[in-house]
């Protein structure tokens, strides 16, 4: 039966595979496949420039250790922590996980804790840090401790299997996520507490995120849904620690940090237990007394100097050039992904500003995928957690470049926020909300166009 998605196989030749678009990453797109497609500097980064990206590197591969140390340099661990080194969320500065079935970490996972705003005092808290951490836990458990200490808490997760049929009779079954945190260390949580748990995002092409221009956000986010097209994207307003003002956000799942300093640096923090001068204080709660009681790294423990080679490193990932663009069926899920309306928030065709301070990364034509805005995903990806603008229904729209390399970079295809999609059509039919629409449109598939869906999603 001809659909007018049979027109977009009628037509999908007419629209040739430009070169720019083959290059997700504009200039800075890197040709080189394999487990490591993620960890190569840009490749318009000049050789004067990649010993600084090294650099940057080492600080983000290294484990940190327990002070006091006589490595000095990277001592000051914790004492409350979910790793001992970015990479090993980030694994090749790939994507995270959910914990496995003989995991006894998450690792590679995090959950974020806070409590509802109630009190005038409360709310204004929310409204300068976007959120109240839950009491005895604070904003994030920390599943690792140092040794003869306590951890938080253990991060355990189980599934209910949902069916759902495509109109061909095609069935999938998803998986539903149930969290459970164990063996508290610290008492009882606050009995309104709000979870998030998250899985670490693929690092590349964060750079070129930074650098485009509020306006080109601004110009895409239509929160009152003016033109009725059903998707009414907004921009997350956080806090900036360093300019001490509010500035739109870009990174993580709800778009909660504003810049790649300061998300490194909250990171180091929260993940590590380590202090900076964005973040002088230990993450602990007055509950927690022993970051006060054992030995730290200095003050702070992460310096300057530091926080700005990783800072460079994490802008100049390269994004990996698309694959297979000539393949008619990937051609083929192109134009299918347009037809239904996925690139409504998957954005292509973007341009970062001009940047003198980080020229590789300046005036790219880039195609993320991604419109880096809020949307209302519906209740089934809800994790009913508000974040600074953002509901218990929004999230940021991921960038999708790079995510046919996802296998052989991180060894899975674990997607969404909490990793519960086990493939790409899972994470398709998980969308609802803004994207229900398009999901139904997916739905309504045969055979073949979802196989050409998935191989464009692949090409990327």
């Amino acid at each position: 039966m001809r659909s007018f998605f049979t027109v977009a196989l009628l037509t999908l030749f007419a629209h040739p595979v430009y070169a720019d678009e083959v290059k997700s990453g504009g200039k800075t797109s890197t040709t080189k496949a394999g487990p490591n497609a993620y960890s190569l500097p840009a490749a318009n980064l000049p050789m004067s420039k990649r010993l600084d990206f090294s650099v940057g590197n080492s600080f983000f591969r290294n484990p940190w250790v327990p002070a006091p140390s006589s490595t000095d340099a990277r001592d000051g661990l914790g004492p409350l922590f979910n790793t001992n080194g970015c990479q090993n969320c980030h694994i090749k500065d790939g994507r995270g996980h959910p914990p496995e079935k003989n995991d006894t970490h998450a690792v590679s996972m995090l959950v974020r804790l806070s409590i509802p705003a109630v009190t005038d005092e409360q709310k204004a808290i929310y409204a300068k840090e976007g959120g109240i951490p839950e009491p005895v836990y604070g904003g994030q458990l920390q599943d690792f401790a140092l040794p003869d200490q306590k951890a938080e808490g253990q991060i355990h997760i189980t599934y209910q299997e949902i069916a759902v049929a495509f109109t061909d009779g095609h069935q999938v079954m998803l998986r539903k996520p149930n969290l459970k945190i164990t063996e508290l260390g610290y008492g009882d949580m606050h009995p309104d507490t709000q979870f998030s748990a998250r899985v670490a995002p693929p690092m590349i092409g964060l750079g070129l995120l930074e650098s485009i221009a509020d306006a080109s956000l601004l110009a895409m986010a239509d929160p009152e849904d003016s033109d009725g097209d059903g998707i009414s994207g907004k921009v997350n307003r956080v806090w900036d620690v360093e300019k001490k003002d509010f500035a739109i956000g870009r990174f993580g799942w709800k778009a909660g940090q504003p810049s790649l300093m300061q998300q490194n640096a909250a990171a180091f923090n929260g993940d590590l237990g380590l202090t900076s001068r964005l973040f002088p204080k230990e993450n602990c709660t007055e509950k927690q007394t022993l970051c006060q009681t054992l030995p730290n790294g200095g003050d702070p423990e992460v310096s300057d100097n530091i926080l700005d080679f990783v800072e460079f490193y994490s802008q100049h990932l390269a994004v990996p050039v698309r694959r297979n663009v000539d393949d008619p069926q990937v051609k083929l899920g192109q134009s299918l992904f347009k037809q239904v309306g996925c690139e409504s928030c998957h954005r292509t065709n973007l341009k970062t500003v001009k940047r003198t301070d980080r020229p590789a990364l300046s005036e790219q034509e880039i195609h993320p995928y991604s419109d880096l805005l809020l949307h209302d995903m519906g209740e089934g990806l809800a994790d009913n957690r508000p974040e600074a603008l953002a509901n218990g229904q929004e999230w940021r729209t991921p960038p999708l470049w790079g995510i046919g390399y996802t296998q052989e970079v991180s060894g899975h295809t674990y997607f969404l926020h909490d990793g519960r999609a086990r493939n790409l059509m899972e994470a398709v039919l998980w969308h609802g909300g803004e994207a229900q629409g398009a999901k139904e449109k997916v739905r309504q598939f045969n055979a073949s166009e979802r196989n050409a869906l998935i191989a464009f999603l692949n090409s990327l």
